[in-house]
């Protein structure tokens, strides 16, 4: 029972980890991208075009991260939600 409760435990913790990088991805794309921009503005004296662009491509990528990290973790989930199912199944089938 105790292994149960720790097994929960390390999954919710898991699942805020999670949580807390696809945050993380959102915010960092555009972040970087406009850094980058700004940079090269500031370098090339060309206004606010690189900062515009490099700014679209950080979102971009920002929601391609995402994308990616949702994926990931709906493939563990339903590995798991399986894993479950068939532990059920042979509990189910010991029983008399």
């Amino acid at each position: 029972m105790f292994k149960d409760f720790l097994k929960q435990q390390q999954s919710g913790v898991e699942a805020l980890v999670t949580t807390g990088t696809i945050g993380l991805h959102l915010v960092s794309g555009p972040l970087v991208g406009f850094a980058i921009g700004y940079g090269l503005d500031y370098w090339l004296d060309t206004g606010p075009w690189c900062k515009l662009l490099f700014f679209l491509l950080g979102i971009v990528a920002g929601f391609l991260n995402v994308y990616r990290d949702t994926r990931h973790l709906l493939k563990k989930m339903a590995a798991a939600d399986a894993q479950n199912q068939q532990k059920r199944n042979e509990d189910d089938a010991e029983q008399p």
